[in-house]
Formats: structure tokens, sequence, C-alpha cells
């Protein structure tokens, strides 16, 4: 009783949110009984006569698979990398001079970047990273570090900003300096937040397409949603083969999410929402 008292519960919503969660729940049925049928199977929703194990076997030979992971690997590791390192000192920065009128427009700047639609930058960009021979690897994992600031700086500077700067000061007075203060004290403080912006940039990294469509001019290192555009066009009378290979794609970033969700989730609610 005393826990029904204190933890009341909205069962309206409690069931709205289970009937909208069928919106995901029935397509990842859908394509996990579809990857595992015969192509003759296929379109329907009901579990395969024969479990066609071998479908995504053939599905990874067929894009070569480890080729186009291993691509998405680097690009997403180093993208998360190198995201760290630049976009939270630069939201440490703004935050804590948010008082002049230089690091305001920086803040707001950078926000209103969030809101430019990708196809009016899009063909610019193309032009500029072909002009600075950054058409490879180096020239995409530049652009997600970059393009991604205005939302790791909207999620990190409430946090910074609600980090008390007394633990600064008593640092500075110690013989701190503003690099080792951040690395040593501020850093580690943003755990929350560093996962939060660590798991963006990897979904986004990992399951992009239009950057790497425009940016990539070297077949051999296409991602997987690159390789995954090839073999829809290619091979979209096999479903089940298709599907297979979608599976395969999006099941390190949601093993990924598994680990870090409770990090992420603490991110979001305890910096943006701040």
């Amino acid at each position: 009783m005393k826990y029904r008292k204190d933890r009341n519960i909205n069962w309206w919503l409690t069931a709205a949110v289970a009937v909208l969660s069928l919106t995901v729940l029935v397509p990842l049925y859908f394509t996990i009984v579809t990857a595992l049928k015969t192509p003759a199977e296929a379109g329907t929703f009901s579990l395969p006569t024969t479990w066609q194990w071998h479908n995504f076997a053939d599905a990874a030979a067929k894009v070569n698979y480890p080729k186009a992971a291993l691509n998405s690997a680097i690009i997403t590791v180093a993208a998360v990398v190198l995201t760290l390192l630049t976009n939270t000192f630069v939201a440490y920065a703004v935050a804590r001079n948010m008082d002049k009128r230089f690091f305001r427009f920086l803040y707001y700047f950078f926000i209103a970047a969030m809101f430019v639609p990708f196809p009016v930058v899009m063909l610019p960009i193309a032009k500029q990273m072909g002009t600075l021979h950054l058409d490879n690897q180096i020239g995409l994992i530049i652009l997600y570090m970059i393009l991604g600031l205005g939302t790791n700086l909207f999620i990190a500077t409430g946090f910074i900003r609600s980090i008390p700067v007394s633990l600064e000061e008593a640092a500075r007075i110690d013989g701190a300096s503003t690099w080792r203060i951040f690395w040593q004290i501020i850093f580690p403080l943003m755990s929350p937040i560093n996962a939060t912006i660590a798991i963006l940039t990897a979904l986004w990294a990992w399951n992009d397409f239009l950057l790497p469509l425009i940016v990539l001019t070297d077949q051999s290192n296409q991602t997987i949603p690159l390789a995954q555009y090839v073999f829809s066009s290619q091979f979209a009378t096999n479903y089940p083969m298709a599907f297979s290979s979608y599976l395969m794609a999006m099941a390190p970033v949601l093993i990924v999410y598994i680990i870090a969700q409770k990090w992420v989730i603490g991110g979001v609610m305890r910096g943006a929402v701040k």
C-alpha cells in the first residue's frame, strides 16, 4: 500500500506508451522474421517454416560487410574521440564566459546552425571538401566533429554552468592552469554529458548516409549505409537477404546503446534540462 501511495501509476499514459511502442516493435519483428525466411515466404508476419540462417552469411558476402563495417568503425570511433576532445572544451569556454558579448555570439551562432537544413549546405560542403582534397575518411571525420558542435554545445553548456565556480577558484589558488582545471576537474564531472555526446555522435556517424555519399569518392572507403544502398539497388527482390543485411548494420549501434543507456539518460536529464 505504501508503495502504491508513493508511486501512483498513470495507467492511461502507460497504455498510450505501450500502444505507441508497437510502432517500433512491429517493424522490428517483421524485419527479424523476414531475414530468416526464403524469398517465397517474404512479405508476411508469420514465422518462417525453416530458419534460413545462411541469409546473414550471404548478405555479408554480397556487401563485403567486414570491410564496410571496418570503415564505419574507424570513422565512428575517430569522430567520437575528436568530438569529445574538442566540443566539450569549446562548451567549457563558452559556458564560463557567457557574460562576454563575443562568447554569447558564438553560442547563438552555433545553436542557429542547428536549424539550417542540410540540403542547403550539402553542395557547398561537397565542393569545399573536394577543393581541399578532404574527400576521404579524414574529411568525413572533420565534418562530423564540426557539424555536431551546435547540438553538443547546447547539451554541455547547461551542465557546465551548473558546476560550482568555487571548485575552479580553489584549483587556481593551488596554482592549476585553465587547461589542467578542465581535464582534471570539469571533464571528469561531465561523464554523463560525455556519454550523451558520444552516443549521439556514434549514432550519427554510423547511420549517416548523405555525408559519406557526397564526401567519399573512393569506393573502397564506403561505409555500411553506402553498402546497404548498393545492396538494395542490386538485390531488391531478395528481401530476406536485404533484411539480414539491415539487421547486421544496426546491431553494433544497438549494442553500444544498451551498454551506455544509463549514462545517456542521465546526461540528457542533468544536462539539457538544466
